[in-house]
């Protein structure tokens, strides 16, 4: 089959995937040259009475509840829709800002319907690629041709909406998820017509085969790295080097805008609390970020050799010069160890607290071949043989989770005994939801105009109408 792209983007309750839900689903399919094919997807995905959506996300949305049980489809039946429609062989998925979020939310719905939650990105030629990256690289390399939108203060910005309004470009209804994927591919489209050499080469380079052979510790070489983890100053570039390896079979890169001589004396308790500082440590005054991060290989990343800057004013673009790069680069070879104990620090577990939720242990482990037998089983199971279905699961996430897809999706089967079961957990998630939930309702009601008293009174109904009894 001809590879296609699929442009899509999610609206959700929130913007947690392991906590929150897809509500809207929309994309469209395109040939190579980015001429559509079809006609569009624009879902609705039913909300269950599980989960308490955040006002504020509602509110930019405009997407109620109510709305999705009445036009949605149930979750098993939009990721089947995803499964056998629109994930196909040799699709490009295609986002912005998609690897880390919209796509993890279609991870967890996949592990929530008993679908393989990673297949869709990789097997019989299917990939993935997203534009944000794609969007940075080509500001700060090559941004002849595209005019490049500011904030009201000044700030470079790259906004969907900012940049198609730029260019001329419309885009009607930011933050409706058709709209922004139309907006997408015609941002795809201004840097394929303005940029065509940059825009293949970054397409070829969504293989994380080939990102692993410019960026490597068996050869290791200095490359251009556009990341959002890097200033805005210089447009989210800066060089950086390959320096030891990270779990996964990652890489831990140091970014070489820095000098490395007040890293590399530091104790093994110094280097460890810059790496695992958490966000508000990072916001103190005196707080010196640690120049290094983790690049993983299967996540886009937008990289290229150093001979992307061989024009007049390719350096200066991005405030390096070959110099510094050089003097910064013979500071870390000479001190191997550094890198060691950083690759020795890296490879420690962050403290996360460990999860009870079965929906939320996705990343625990992988499945054994026995239990993906079965858990196709499910998925392929009707209403009535669901009813009376109890595989023998060897991982002790699934029974939990076999139960919950039965609640969510096919409420008739349960017994008894397993509708108490479902009501404890769906009380104790709701209630833990709540402060939160209705915290941001009363601070939106403050201020609230009369175009968002519609949904303040939704939610407030919405509220009612899932909170567990008393009884």
């Amino acid at each position: 089959m001809a590879q296609t792209f699929f442009f899509y983007d999610l609206e959700t309750s929130g913007l947690s995937a392991r906590e929150d839900r897809i509500m809207q689903f929309a994309g469209q399919r395109t040939d190579m040259e980015l001429n559509p094919i079809g006609e569009p997807y624009n879902l609705l995905v039913a909300l269950n009475d599980d989960t308490l959506p955040s006002p504020d996300a509602l509110m930019v949305t405009g997407i109620s509840p109510q709305k999705t049980l009445d036009e949605g489809y149930t979750e098993a039946q939009f990721a089947k829709i995803l499964q056998e429609e629109i994930f196909t062989e040799d699709t490009i998925t295609v986002g912005f800002n998609s690897v880390r979020f919209d796509d993890e939310f279609v991870r967890h719905l996949f592990w929530r319907n008993f679908y393989d939650p990673y297949s869709w990105t990789w097997r019989d030629g299917r990939s993935r690629w997203d534009l944000l990256d794609v969007v940075r690289m080509t500001r700060a390399l090559r941004p002849d041709g595209i005019e490049w939108p500011v904030d009201s203060e000044g700030k470079a910005t790259n906004r969907l909406e900012l940049i198609t309004k730029a260019n001329g470009v419309s885009h009607a209804n930011a933050h409706d998820a058709l709209s922004d994927v139309v907006a997408l591919i015609d941002v795809a489209k201004l840097i394929k017509q303005k940029q065509p050499q940059l825009f293949d080469y970054l397409l070829s380079m969504r293989d994380k085969k080939a990102v692993q052979k410019l960026v490597n510790l068996d050869s290791k070489q200095p490359f251009v790295y556009v990341s959002g983890r890097y200033g805005s100053e210089w447009n989210k570039a800066t060089i950086g080097f390959p320096l030891t390896s990270a779990p996964n079979g990652n890489v831990v890169v140091y970014d070489l805008r820095y000098e490395p001589t007040q890293f590399v004396g530091l104790s093994d308790k110094d280097l460890a609390a810059k790496i695992f500082a958490t966000w508000e440590e990072r916001k103190a005054d005196d707080f010196v970020q640690l120049p290094t991060k983790v690049l993983q290989y299967n996540r886009c990343p937008a990289v290229a050799p150093l001979g992307v800057l061989s024009s007049d004013d390719g350096w200066q673009r991005i405030g390096l010069d070959e110099s510094t790069i050089k003097k910064h680069m013979s500071i870390l070879l000479a001190h191997p160890e550094f890198a060691e104990r950083l690759r020795s620090l890296y490879e420690r577990k962050r403290d996360y607290p460990a999860a009870s939720d079965p929906e939320a242990q996705l990343y625990d482990g992988f499945l054994a071949d026995r239990d993906a037998l079965r858990v196709e089983a499910v998925r392929n199971a009707s209403e009535n043989e669901l009813a009376d279905f109890h595989p023998d699961f060897a991982d002790e996430r699934l029974p939990s989770l076999l139960l919950h897809y039965k609640a969510r999706n096919f409420p008739r089967t349960l017994t008894e005994a397993e509708v108490a079961v479902w009501e404890e957990w769906r009380t104790a998630r709701i209630n833990r939801q709540l402060p939160g939930f209705m915290k941001s309702l009363q601070r939106i009601a403050t201020t609230a105009d009369e175009s968002k008293q519609f949904m303040l009174e939704e939610l407030k109904l919405w509220l009612e109408s899932v909170m567990p009894s008393e009884d």
